[in-house]
């Protein structure tokens, strides 16, 4: 029991619950007020309220022992990092909505996570979609743990699922569903470099909440033992993050190439970085993140890399994406990140990565360590 007679079940950390009297109100972020509209049974058993007419809140992060409230928990990062964990949780927000989701598996390995809406309309291309587990999605969506999405057992190789996904998703781009279609490919895999279940359209990775990869570079320039940051401003066209800063390299990874050649192509097209200077770029890791927004999961790993550039390089675009190219100071970009959104939010996560393993970031400041496992939030297997 907690203090004034409510009953503590259980509920996720992270969230603030309110109380009003005996009629629970949840204040989920990115979930709905409970007062009679839709909420997710699997988000959170509600307390028993023993309270007339008085409110409280419960933060995240209590710490309930000995029948009461004893203290909330110190907060994780100190005023120094702060704006660096808002850029990370920026990448990895909506997950409440997952109970909207159904799993999408083949051969019973879970691919990816598809909304309920989009899988209505798939359950029409019946000779290829199938669900298995319960159908109906009138009552509360994904409520029904034990369904999935998944295809016709008769798509038995890679080839034959390629084909059959890929007329599906025709289809629905020519009705307008979906978005900004690329005629790139990318594997779907249960992790990387397996062999590829099929190959699915880039434009559709995100509606199929599929595990996508892509490689991520940053240039850097040391003058006088300073580091400098080339920061790239994205196309005022671009249809998504139109304006935003960027790398100075950054891609999709799709299939049949390398991450090393896929580095190596795009700082050709992105950057004019020539193949022999390209290729002394060097893997330096990997960031993940897992973000639900409009009907989409995305699920994302990206591979990092770091090249140093000459003094005297000066880059150029060649495929439109990007307007311009400045040479910035590491330590004016690390204050454009930490007090500003004008960084691409994925591109953050990269260079952040980058200050922490230069030393711009150090085990002093408050919230270190959980700033390094908050870069790796998504599954990376």
């Amino acid at each position: 029991m907690l203090k004034g007679g409510a009953e503590w079940l259980s509920s996720r950390a992270g969230r603030t619950l309110d109380f009003i009297g005996r009629e629970p109100v949840v204040a989920w972020l990115g979930m709905p007020r409970l007062n009679g509209r839709m909420w997710s049974k699997n988000t959170i058993n509600i307390c028993k309220i023993g309270m007339r007419g008085k409110r409280f809140s419960i933060r995240s992060a209590l710490h309930v022992e000995n029948g009461g409230v004893m203290e909330e928990k110190p907060q994780l990062y100190g005023s120094e990092l702060q704006g660096f964990a808002e850029r990370v949780a920026a990448c990895n927000g909506g997950k409440a909505r997952s109970s909207e989701f159904l799993a999408f598996k083949i051969e019973e390995h879970t691919l990816g996570y598809i909304h309920y809406l989009l899988v209505q309309r798939l359950k029409q291309f019946a000779e290829v979609f199938i669900i298995e587990g319960e159908e109906d999605f009138s009552r509360v969506p994904g409520s029904s743990t034990s369904s999935c999405m998944t295809l016709m057992p008769s798509l038995t190789s890679p080839e034959m699922r390629t084909e059959a996904v890929g007329r599906c998703l025709e289809s629905l781009r020519d009705e307008g569903l979906i978005k900004g279609w690329r005629n790139e490919l990318y594997p779907v895999v249960s992790t990387y470099g397996e062999r590829p279940f099929f190959l699915l359209e880039r434009a559709a990775a995100k509606l199929f909440g599929i595990r996508a990869y892509g490689v991520h570079m940053n240039g850097y320039v040391n003058i006088d033992g300073e580091k400098y940051l080339w920061v790239a401003r994205r196309s005022d066209t671009k249809s998504t993050y139109a304006g935003k800063l960027d790398h100075i390299v950054a891609g999709g990874q799709p299939e049949g190439i390398s991450c090393k050649e896929n580095v190596i192509k795009e700082c050709d097209e992105e950057a004019g970085i020539p193949r022999e200077l390209a290729n002394k770029a060097v893997a330096v890791g990997a960031v993940s993140y897992d973000q639900i927004h409009d009907d989409c999961y995305s699920r994302d790993v990206l591979f990092c890399y770091d090249l140093e550039l000459p003094v005297d390089f000066q880059p150029c675009n060649k495929d439109g994406e990007v307007q311009s190219f400045e040479r910035i100071p590491v330590l004016e970009v690390l204050k454009i990140i930490r007090d500003t959104e004008e960084y691409k939010t994925n591109c953050a996560l990269v260079v952040i990565d980058f200050f922490i393993r230069h030393g711009y970031i150090t085990p002093e400041q408050k919230g270190y360590l959980h700033l390094i496992r908050s870069l790796r939030s998504g599954d990376i297997l």
